[in-house]
């Protein structure tokens, strides 16, 4: 069975049939919010970023929320590989221990081990992220308004209520409970410098672009992965606004960006094609979106893309018949070994997406080819 599908905007379809996809044409990639979602995409970011991309000299925009901020700032490492890879056995190891009557453990507790677990893993090593010679990366976050300024036992509830009913009857209109604040990377690669433009058009919601500095590496991507009411929100980050930064998946859960009309300027050069390794076609624009049907299809926004994605009747063979996700911590509970071995499974049965898009590339069939 076939694991790999590969759906592509018009443009980037048109591009493909004239030239093939080289890794020179490739100005950003994505990295979704999904949480344990994401490890089945480990082969692949191996693949991409270890072996592919280095074929080229191009600048590239990393954009991540979530998961994905953490998937991309470990792309920048020196040997992503081997960073990848600790980055798979890391996620699948983490554990929170519940306590006797216990259902899941307390945000406090979880917001503490994950960031130390963040200080461990780029501990000394944040200048990579930020001095990378060709990536530029991007780690988007929710920052609150309002009533979701400060967080709250009552107040926050209420607010990501009145956000849900906002966006209900309007995506952008939820800008005035949450923002999206994306903290950038130096755009030379050297401290002091200006932010890297964002690869995105910024008109369709309230946007906010902050240096990513050393200060505020950490913070900004424990906010990137703080889901409302499993985490606490991470408050006053240096050189931000201050406020309450929650997961960047809150205001763009898929990273359904508006690539297709980014400014254009040297640091981004090529064809501009957008590679996204995601774990399913739809490209869903915000958290809140996930039963609004409606919001789950392709726009004009992805017209550059090329988005590569598991095959739903391949998904079945895995564990569980699913992709790992965060109802196995409720699932195992504290049987760790048990969730180890399924997510396990998981991640290994995920090379077959990263072979088949290798045999594609050496030979590109475009009927494989679906669209977005």
């Amino acid at each position: 069975m076939k694991a790999l599908r590969l759906h592509a905007g018009p443009t980037a379809r048109r591009h493909i049939e004239q030239n093939g996809l080289r890794p020179q044409d490739i100005g950003v990639v994505p990295g979704a919010a999904g949480g344990p979602k994401g490890l089945i995409l480990g082969p692949l970011d191996r693949f991409i970023f270890g072996q592919w991309l280095t074929q080229s000299a191009q600048p590239v925009h990393l954009v991540g929320a979530s998961i994905g901020a953490w998937r991309m700032a470990t792309a920048c490492l020196n040997d992503p590989v081997q960073a990848f890879e600790r980055l798979e056995r890391d996620y699948i190891g983490q554990h929170y221990e519940l306590q006797p009557g216990q259902k899941r453990p307390s945000a406090d507790f979880v917001s503490q081990k994950f960031g130390q677990s963040l200080k461990a893993f780029y501990g000394g090593r944040i200048d990579e992220v930020l001095q990378h010679p060709r990536y530029r990366l991007h780690v988007v976050t929710s920052r609150g308004r309002h009533v979701l300024s400060r967080e709250h036992a009552i107040g926050t509830p209420l607010g990501y209520g009145a956000a849900f009913l906002t966006n209900v009857v309007s995506r952008k209109a939820m800008g005035a409970w949450l923002e999206r604040v994306v903290f950038s990377a130096p755009v030379s690669g050297e401290p002091g410098a200006a932010c890297a433009p964002l690869p995105f058009a910024t008109d369709d919601y309230r946007t906010r672009q902050i240096q990513l500095t050393e200060a505020n590496f950490n913070p900004a991507l424990q906010a990137s992965c703080s889901i409302p009411f499993v985490l606490r929100a991470v408050h006053d980050i240096s050189g931000a606004p201050p406020g309450a930064y929650w997961d960047g998946g809150i205001t763009d859960y898929h990273l359904h960006l508006d690539y297709a009309h980014a400014p254009r300027d040297e640091s981004n050069t090529g064809a501009g094609l957008v590679l996204y390794p995601h774990f399913q076609q739809a490209v869903v624009p915000g958290w809140l979106d996930k039963s609004l049907k409606w919001r789950h299809g392709a726009t004009d926004f992805l017209d550059n893309m090329l988005l590569l994605a598991p095959n739903p009747e391949w998904v079945q063979s895995l564990p569980k018949g699913k992709l790992p996700d965060r109802s196995d911590f409720t699932h195992y509970g504290n049987d760790l070994p048990g969730r180890v071995k399924a997510w396990t499974a998981a991640a290994k049965a995920s090379e077959q997406l990263a072979d088949e898009f290798q045999e594609w590339l050496l030979k590109p069939d475009m009927g494989q080819v679906k669209p977005l």
